[in-house]
């Protein structure tokens, strides 16, 4: 998958696994690492799929409609670049916190739902449910910050509350932050986010 490394000044601190939106690419997050964990590793990846050329992690059949089959096959796509990533850049691959924003987001929860000890912990911007009706890996000791706005009109509230409980039930720690902004990211949001990251990592 085309990517960025960045060797950060502590080596253990966790590597951040940037996930960018719809339409992003792999340079889009960078500045919010700097923010969350300056020290840190960077694994900034662009997604494989094009939606009318702009580059997303799995396909949708329309808004908020989720190839389902994709999805599948793109999240496992995506473990196994860890794995060769780990390796090819030198870097524990136990030790990798995501951070997503919305498509990156939903790809990020992918993860958790689908590969146990894929994550170490995961910060989701305005994510979505990945999948209904499946079962969730035990997450217990995975720390996950989800941001949300109560106005989103493309990642509903309920949506975050539904995909929250999800997670809780499968044993991770769930901290909710709620902004007022829409599907944007705020900088109050990558601020609460931040410091998230420092009760938990540092």
């Amino acid at each position: 998958m085309r990517h960025i490394f960045q060797q950060g000044s502590d080596t253990n601190a966790p590597v951040l696994l940037l996930l960018h939106g719809t339409g992003g690419n792999e340079r889009d997050l960078l500045s919010l690492a700097q923010i969350i964990s300056p020290s840190s590793s960077v694994l900034s990846v662009r997604g494989n799929v094009l939606e009318n050329g702009m580059p997303r992690f799995f396909r949708r059949l329309a808004e908020g409609v989720f190839d389902e089959e994709d999805l599948i096959f793109r999240t496992k796509e995506l473990n196994d670049f860890l794995d060769q990533a780990a390796a090819e850049h030198q870097f524990d691959r136990s030790n990798i916190v995501a951070v997503g924003y919305s498509n990156g987001a939903n790809i990020a929860g992918s993860l958790l739902f689908h590969y146990k000890d894929a994550l170490r912990g995961a910060i989701l911007h305005h994510p979505m449910v990945p999948r209904r009706g499946i079962e969730l890996p035990q997450l217990s000791g995975i720390p996950v910050f989800m941001g949300a706005g109560k106005n989103d009109p493309i990642s509903p509230a309920q949506e975050t509350e539904e995909l929250n409980q999800l997670l809780s039930a499968a044993g991770a720690s769930v901290e909710l932050h709620w902004e007022h902004f829409g599907h944007q990211l705020s900088p109050s949001e990558v601020d609460a986010a931040a410091k998230w990251f420092q009760r938990n990592f540092v």
